[in-house]
């Protein structure tokens, strides 16, 4: 007899790349980097931020993001959410603390707040729903682009000394960091976009190889220095609620917000899923430059959160597809009913030998009394 097997619901999208960095945690829990490892590794984390945005420079193409300006409208809202209401209840989270979260939690959470929103999630997302993908693909670039310089402003004024350790120097250090090899990508575009192209594959595991490494890098000087005994199974229950409820609101806010705007039910689709997520490959090499040492706790509310969104936003993509399919249905079954009736009355059945005969008869009787008349 077949044993049954275990099958995961569709609907419950389990992300490899998501083990992957709790298996890098867990790595770090276990075996911190110290010494000269640690020192090693801090530097080759810094060089693989530095890679992580020069290849994000050399992938954004300047006449698509410049094309997507048609709809700026669209990406005008999509930023509004994005830099604008998430940080707006960042701060308002700030009534939570020391209630539910703990000073460095809500670091973290408002942190995640002004992250620019992702773009491959989104874009996957939009495609499932029948929404509108290029305006999702232009979106999610914009949020990215405008992300580099705008994050760490907003971090600069919003977080301030509170920071764990945000200062000037840190705004220098994305700069250099970040900013100065996007710009060296996006000039030298021209040339190594076609080395790009045909090593896709390849680059995605140095994107996400060097994304690991950062984390790694991050919880282990968080070991080191004894950060994660000051976080509670109960804190991180409680962060996770919050956070719930955060993508909730924002969800709520950008399916409404769209419809009372205008928008039509594609473009709706794509503000939805990218105006109420936030990237996890932006933001983590961002928090490593900007907290130093106390990154780990302030990439952990961001990466709870990104789980959260997958889970939640592939169930509502295929809500969405659902009810695009039977929209569909009902429009092809209305047209096909409204086709029969005028052919029916149009072209009437042929009338058989006998009954052709009749009605010879009867126009020949009618005529005949109409005659005598």
């Amino acid at each position: 007899m077949r044993r049954p097997q275990l099958k995961i619901p569709s609907w419950l999208p389990v992300d490899g790349y998501i083990l992957a960095l709790v298996g890098t945690v867990v790595l770090a829990a276990l075996l911190p980097a110290t010494g000269a490892v640690a020192t090693g590794a801090e530097g080759a984390s810094t060089g693989a931020v530095a890679l992580l945005f020069f290849l994000y420079g050399a992938r954004l193409s300047t006449r698509e993001a410049m094309d997507g300006l048609r709809h700026w409208r669209l990406h005008l809202t999509v930023l509004a959410f994005t830099f604008a209401v998430f940080p707006l209840l960042g701060l308002a989270a700030r009534g939570l603390v020391p209630y539910l979260l703990t000073p460095q939690l809500y670091t973290g959470l408002l942190f995640l707040c002004l992250v620019p929103s992702t773009i491959q999630s989104s874009i996957a997302f939009t495609s499932i729903a029948r929404g509108n993908v290029a305006a999702a693909i232009c979106a999610g670039s914009f949020s990215s682009l405008v992300g580099i310089v705008i994050t760490p402003l907003l971090a600069a004024v919003l977080l301030g000394g509170d920071g764990g350790g945000f200062s000037a120097d840190s705004l220098l250090s994305i700069v250099f960091q970040l900013l100065v090899p996007f710009l060296a990508g996006q000039l030298l575009r021209r040339w190594i976009s076609g080395f790009l192209t045909r090593n896709k594959k390849v680059l995605g595991y140095v994107d996400r190889g060097s994304i690991l490494l950062v984390v790694y890098t991050a919880f282990s000087t968080g070991m080191v220095q004894g950060i994660w005994s000051k976080v509670s199974f109960w804190r991180l229950a409680e962060l996770v609620a919050v956070e719930a409820v955060l993508l909730a609101v924002m969800l709520t806010l950008t399916t409404y917000g769209s419809r009372k705007l205008g928008f039509r039910r594609a473009d709706r689709i794509a503000i939805t899923f990218a105006g109420s997520k936030k990237s996890l490959a932006a933001g983590l090499p961002m928090a490593s430059v900007l907290f130093g040492a106390q990154a780990s706790l302030a990439v952990l509310p961001l990466m709870l959160f990104h789980q959260m969104q997958l889970m939640v936003c592939a169930v509502i993509a295929k809500r969405y597809a659902r009810r695009a399919e039977a929209a569909e249905a009902a429009e092809a079954a209305e047209a096909a009913e409204t086709a029969e009736i005028p052919g029916t009355a149009e072209q009437p059945a042929a009338a058989g030998p006998g009954e052709e005969d009749g009605r010879s008869r009867a126009v020949s009787a009618d005529d005949a009394v109409g005659a005598r008349r």
